[in-house]
């Protein structure tokens, strides 16, 4: 079975039978004994605003993280636990590791992992880039450690269009991988010469230009904000494009009192802090229900829950292992995209 459809299985059925969703009384319990174990085990949470809004809130309250994946692996480096819970998906947890080999890093599942990574298995991307042997190699965070290694660079969807301008004026050629929306904006945008990967995020390819525009015409008062891993039609309709924090970013500036937004809907609960007072409406997807892969939610984000976060303290498994010769491969390429967008 590939990994593609072992994934997919793994998500099948670990969503035919989800886990029941925790009255207040069981949150609060729940929530104070992780609060405990965090300091027991000398750890901190590290969450992405893509995971369920409780866990973005444990985060806060705790002395964690909620952030984007370029300041989730700043935070996990730089932060003094010993042992960080990465609530996200794999190549998050990967990340954390690759930057922090001297740390325990562990997931709430490790079954969690993102459709660009297993979209762009390690062996055939090898394989693509040996093809051209002249041009640097790109890769977007949402990819193994094997990828990252292979790279030259990495860049998060916040700093892409200012790595490959740099290149560009370089006079470099590219390959860039693995998402041929976001690499396809970063192309438009930047005039460099890419050639690039095949692979979409399952939540943002969902993302359809004539649904939007039928709600554009419900809220005609409204802008549109919409994550580069979209369609082009889609980010071509766009008020504000860019990454996670860069959209938040953007709800809180615009003058517009409603919002419709392009990515996953868990973002809300910190875009909602941002702009207090905005309506914020998630964008159409494919459709409803069962007709749709994602629902502008991403299933594998949605496996992190507080009792799993509960259980990986408890328990000390689901650790995030990398073996060192790859460790040491892909922190050069990791390291880089750090010293170009210093804090």
């Amino acid at each position: 079975m590939s990994d593609t459809l072992a994934s997919s299985e793994i998500v099948r059925e670990f969503w035919s039978a989800p886990p029941a969703p925790l009255n207040e009384a069981e949150t609060v319990a729940v929530t104070e004994e992780i609060r405990a174990l965090l300091q027991q085990e000398d750890a901190v949470l590290v969450a992405h605003y893509y995971t369920d809004p409780a866990i973005q809130a444990l985060a806060e309250a705790t002395g964690g993280c909620v952030s984007d994946s370029l300041e989730m692996a700043r935070f996990g480096r730089d932060h003094k636990a010993s042992t960080l819970i990465v609530a996200g998906v794999r190549f998050m947890g990967e990340t954390a590791k690759i930057l922090s080999p001297e740390k325990r890093v562990l997931m709430p599942t490790l079954e969690a992992t993102c459709s660009l990574d297993i979209g762009c298995p390690a062996e055939e991307f090898a394989a693509f880039c040996d093809q051209h042997p002249d041009r640097t190699v790109v890769v977007y965070a949402n990819t193994s450690a094997a990828v990252k290694a292979r790279a030259d660079w990495v860049v998060t969807s916040s700093i892409a269009l200012d790595v490959v301008r740099y290149l560009k004026d370089r006079g470099e050629k590219l390959i860039w991988a693995p998402d041929k929306h976001l690499g396809n904006y970063v192309q438009r945008e930047t005039g460099a010469d890419m050639i690039l990967w095949d692979s979409a995020c399952i939540v943002h390819d969902e993302f359809k230009a004539k649904a939007l525009e039928d709600l554009q015409a419900v809220y005609p008062e409204a802008a549109v904000l919409v994550h580069p891993e979209s369609p082009e039609s889609v980010v071509k309709m766009a008020d504000a494009v860019g990454s996670t924090s860069q959209l938040i970013a953007a709800a809180q500036s615009l003058p517009n009192p409603v919002l419709i937004v392009a990515t996953d809907k868990a973002i809300f609960y910190k875009m909602q802090q941002a702009a207090p007072d905005k309506l914020l409406i998630e964008a159409p997807t494919a459709g409803n229900g069962a007709t749709c892969r994602s629902c502008a939610h991403c299933p594998w984000m949605a496996m992190n829950g507080l009792y799993s976060i509960h259980d990986v303290l408890q328990k000390g498994d689901q650790e995030i292992l990398i073996d060192e010769a790859v460790r040491q491969q892909a922190v050069r390429s990791l390291q880089r995209m750090l010293d170009f967008r210093k804090p």
